[in-house]
C-alpha cells in the first residue's frame, strides 16, 4: 500500500489536506507539436497510480483507473472508461469502501476474452486493522460494478499484512486453465522482514478464490533482509504462469537476484530460473524503483523483464528477455538512448506487447532538465520495438511539456504508470504535477514511423510461412520460404552476424563460428517480412 494512502488513511501526518492545499501551486507549462495530453482525474487534491485495460472483445473500450482523494471517503479507487479509443471519457465513478473509514489502494485491472472487467485494489485501516484485497467485476465496460469479493484477508498471514501491490494476470489461452485468474501480494510496507511474496487463484472467474501460497521455496526464497519482495506476474499465450520477484540470501548466492516462478499447472507446482543478478544498486532513494514481466501473445516461449538498474553510475532502463520459457535469459539492454553515465534518473516504468510481438516500453525521464537527481523537471518517455527489429526504436517523448518538479513526488503514491499497446498506436497513463497538484494524464500516439512490418502484408494479408531446419543447430542451417528476398541474422544485441540478397526457396547458412546462444533471423518476402528465432553455436 503506497505511504500516501496509508498516511490519509491511518491519520499520519504526510498527506493533510491543510499542507496539500499550500504546496500545490500552479506550474507553467510548455507547449510542444503533438497532441496535448488529455487530464482524467482533474482531482483537486490528489489522483495517483493508474492503471489502463483494452477490452479484447472491443478494443474501442478503454478503462483506466486510479487513486484519488474524495471529502470525507480518504483515497478511493476511482475508473472512467471510453469507447471511442480514448477521445472521449465517462463521467468517473469511485468504488465504495468495505467498511466505514477504510482507505484504498494499489489498483490493476484484467479484461477476459469476452469483456468482463475485474479490478482488484487493497481497502484498508489501522487502529484497529482491518480489510483485505478486493475484486469488483464490470460487466458493462467499466460503467458499474458489481460488490466487492474478498481475495486474501488482511490477517490471513498472522501479522505480516499480504495486503500490498495486488498486481493481477488472467489465462485467455483457451486451454485447461483458461478464465483462471492469479493474484500476487506482499506484506504491507510497514512490514519488517523477512517478507514473502504470495500467490492466490480464481478459477471460477473471481466469484471464490482459493487459499493463498507462498511464491517462494527452499532453495528459491527471498531471503531475511528484503522488506517489499514484489512479485510481477504473467500468463502466456499457452496458459503457462510466471512471476518475476527479488532474492538475496547468502546461503543460495552471494548475488542479490531477480528469480522467476513458473507453472504450467494453474499454479499447483512451480519451477523456479535464475532471471539476472543485480550487481549495481540505485543509490537515490527516492527513485521508483518497480519492475514489470510481460508475455509476448504471439510466442509462448518469449517473456520480456523490465527494470532499473544503475550499472552506469545512475538509474537506466533495462530489458532482458527469454525465448526458452524463462530457462535463460538475455544479457540486459539499456533502453533510454541519452548519453550513459551522464547523472540522468529514468525511472517510473512500464511495459508492454502488442498482439503481433511488437513491444513499447515507458518511464519517466529528466534528460531535459539539464540537472542530475530525483528532484528536477520531468517528462515521460517511451521506446517501441518492432517484432521485426532486435533493436528499439529513438526514444520519443509522450508528455506534452517538461514538468516543474513538486515535493508530493517526494511521497509514495506515484510508482508507477501504465502503459498498451495496440497494433501502430500506444495508450499511456501516468500521474505528473504539472497542474501544481497531481493528476491522471492520459496520451494516446502512434508509435515512431510509418510502416509497421508484420507477418502478413497489409494489402493481401498473404501468411508469409517460413522454415528453419534443424533448429537447434551447430554447423548449418537451412532456410526454406517462398518468394524470399533478403535473409539477415542478428544476435541479441542486434550485431548483424549475416545479411545476404537471396532468390531461392531454399537457402543455407553457415553458422560453425556462431557462440552458443539465441539468434533471430529476419527474412523479407515479396509479401512482407517475418522473424524466427533458433538456437545456434557452440
Amino acid at each position: 500500500m503506497r505511504q500516501a494512502v496509508i498516511e490519509t488513511t491511518y491519520g499520519k501526518s504526510f498527506l493533510s489536506l491543510t499542507g496539500l492545499l499550500i504546496f500545490w501551486l500552479a506550474v507553467s507549462v510548455q507547449t510542444s507539436l503533438f497532441s496535448q495530453n488529455q487530464n482524467l482525474s482533474n482531482g483537486v487534491v490528489f489522483d495517483g497510480e493508474p492503471y489502463l485495460a483494452i477490452n479484447p472483445a472491443n478494443p474501442q473500450n478503454i478503462v483506466v483507473a486510479w487513486m484519488s482523494w474524495k471529502w470525507q471517503q480518504e483515497i478511493v479507487i476511482k475508473t472512467t472508461a471510453s469507447f471511442d479509443r480514448g477521445e472521449t471519457w465517462s463521467e468517473p465513478v469511485f468504488i465504495p469502501h468495505a467498511s466505514p473509514n477504510y482507505g484504498s489502494a494499489d489498483p490493476s485491472m484484467v479484461f477476459d476474452e469476452t469483456g468482463n472487467l475485474f479490478l482488484f485494489y487493497v481497502d484498508y485501516r489501522t487502529e484497529p486493522d482491518s480489510g483485505a484485497v478486493y475484486v469488483v467485476k464490470s460487466t458493462d465496460s467499466g460503467l458499474s460494478w458489481s460488490e466487492p469479493v474478498e481475495v486474501i484477508n488482511g490477517f490471513a498471514d498472522g501479522t505480516k499484512k499480504p495486503i500490498d501491490r495486488p498486481w493481477s494476470a488472467i489465462d485467455i489461452s483457451k486451454g485447461n486453465g483458461n478464465g483462471n485468474i492469479y493474484i500476487t501480494t506482499k506484506p504491507a510496507p510497514w512490514i519488517n522482514p523477512p517478507n514473502r511474496p504470495y500467490f492466490i487463484r480464481s478459477t471460477d472467474h473471481g466469484a471464490s478464490w482459493d487459499d493463498w501460497k507462498y511464491v517462494d521455496t527452499t532453495g528459491w526464497l527471498v531471503g531475511n533482509t528484503i522488506q517489499s519482495p514484489m512479485a510481477s506476474p504473467a500468463v502466456s499465450r499457452d496458459g503457462t504462469y510466471y512471476c518475476i520477484y527479488p532474492s538475496y540470501l547468502l546461503a543460495q548466492s552471494p548475488y542479490a537476484r531477480y528469480l522467476l516462478a513458473a507453472s504450467s499447472d494453474g499454479g499447483n507446482t512451480f519451477q523456479y530460473h535464475e532471471v539476472l543478478k543485480i550487481t549495481s544498486s540505485i543509490d537515490e532513494p527516492l527513485a521508483k524503483k518497480g519492475y514489470v514481466l510481460i508475455a509476448d501473445p504471439s510466442d509462448s516461449d518469449h517473456l520480456l523483464f523490465c527494470f532499473p538498474v544503475a550499472p552506469l553510475g545512475d538509474p537506466d532502463v533495462y530489458i532482458t528477455e527469454t525465448y526458452d520459457k524463462g530457462v535463460s535469459w538475455t544479457d540486459p539492454v539499456r533502453v533510454n538512448d541519452d548519453p550513459a553515465g551522464n547523472g540522468i534518473l529514468q525511472d517510473l516504468i512500464w511495459a508492454a506487447f502488442d498482439d503481433e510481438g511488437n513491444v513499447v516500453v515507458n518511464w519517466r525521464d529528466r534528460r531535459n532538465s539539464g540537472e542530475p537527481g530525483y528532484e528536477t523537471s520531468y517528462e515521460i518517455w517511451g521506446a517501441y520495438r518492432s517484432k521485426d527489429s532486435a533493436s528499439f526504436s529513438p526514444n520519443f517523448r509522450i508528455s506534452d511539456t517538461l514538468i516543474e518538479y513538486d515535493d508530493v513526488l517526494a511521497n509514495s503514491g506515484n510508482d508507477f504508470l501504465c502503459v498498451k499497446l495496440r497494433n501502430d498506436t500506444l495508450y499511456s497513463v501516468w500521474g505528473d504535477t504539472r497542474t501544481g497538484k497531481l493528476n491522471i494524464w492520459f496520451e494516446r500516439m502512434k508509435v515512431p514511423g510509418e510502416n509497421i512490418n508484420s507477418i502478413y502484408d497489409q494489402a493481401t494479408k498473404t501468411h508469409i510461412s517460413i522454415d528453419i531446419f534443424p533448429n537447434p543447430a551447430s554447423g548449418h542451417i537451412t532456410v526454406k520460404g517462398k518468394d524470399m528476398r533478403e535473409l539477415t541474422v542478428t544476435d541479441m544485441g542486434g550485431r548483424i552476424l549475416i545479411g545476404k540478397i537471396v532468390h531461392s526457396q531454399n537457402e543455407i547458412l553457415d553458422i560453425t563460428a556462431f557462440p552458443a546462444g539465441i539468434y533471430l533471423l529476419k527474412v523479407k518476402t515479396k509479401n512482407g517480412v517475418t522473424v524466427k528465432k533458433f538456437i545456434g553455436g557452440q
